[in-house]
């Protein structure tokens, strides 16, 4: 895990080279579509998956970006065509814990957190200091890059 981004500013849900890499893929995507004649000859079912239909269905589109990375996200088979995987989990306290503190011992922070903070929940000692609570990782052509939100 590289954690040599950390600062107490608010966490952006895609960094630079995150975003780079998706603006390369939608382009691929768009440039796809455009060489396509009359949908790529594509089923009106495998053409939903691909496309979007505006007027009621009287002309295909392709997705705008915004949709074509939440079809990544939520459908598999699209998103292996494309060969792009966008993966999004929440961490776990004690990778939470980890950011704020490298090196610090969890289990000390576990064991005595109930006797030094009022507040009840450890969670919001580190929402406290913006420590990111999900990890997005991005995986494109055997290449990851992972951020913190």
């Amino acid at each position: 895990m590289n954690l040599n981004f950390y600062s107490n500013k608010q966490y952006k849900v895609m960094n630079k080279e995150q975003q780079e890499l998706l603006d390369e893929i939608y382009k691929n995507y768009v440039k796809w579509w455009e060489k396509s004649d009359d949908s790529c000859n594509l089923t009106e079912e495998q053409s939903s998956k691909w496309l979007k239909l505006i007027d009621g269905g009287l002309q295909w589109a392709p997705f705008s970006q915004e949709e074509f990375i939440n079809k990544c996200k939520t459908d598999n088979e699209f998103s292996e065509k494309c060969g792009l995987k966008i993966e999004e989990r929440e961490l776990s306290l004690e990778e939470r814990f980890n950011i704020r503190y490298p090196g610090g011992r969890f289990s000390i922070f576990q064991e005595n957190y109930p006797n030094t903070h009022r507040r009840n929940n450890p969670n919001d000692l580190l929402d406290a200091f913006n420590i990111p609570t999900k990890l997005i990782t991005i995986t494109y052509n055997d290449k990851t890059i992972e951020n913190y939100e």
